[in-house]
């Protein structure tokens, strides 16, 4: 399902370059994650895309840049994000973004 909600709100884009390696762990981490965000105050929704390629985009969506900060504290977040840096991630590149306008289309 496509993320829909009337801005304006916070977006997180976070793309990623996989390592080679065999990724144990990693869709049950990721999975573990979405799962814990979503019960964070401010937290308002996620899409996620990879390509063959390695290459990965995952948007969040939030209220606030303070609920992006919380989240960016949380202390299981923190341990996720160390495990990426050591063992999954090639490379990353994190963007936040306000949204000012969005626009749908839907058959």
């Amino acid at each position: 399902m496509i993320f829909a909600r009337e801005p304006p709100y916070w977006a997180v884009i976070f793309t990623s370059e996989r390592t080679s390696e065999d990724p144990v762990g990693y869709a049950q981490t990721a999975d573990e994650m979405v799962l814990l965000a979503s019960t964070q105050p401010g937290f308002l929704g996620v899409e996620t895309a990879r390509g063959t390629d390695s290459i990965g985009i995952t948007v969040s969506y939030w209220e606030s840049l303070e609920s992006i900060r919380e989240w960016r504290r949380h202390a299981d977040h923190q341990a996720a994000q160390k495990l990426g840096r050591e063992r999954w991630y090639r490379a990353y590149t994190l963007r936040v973004a306000h949204v000012e306008r969005a626009y749908t289309f839907e058959r």
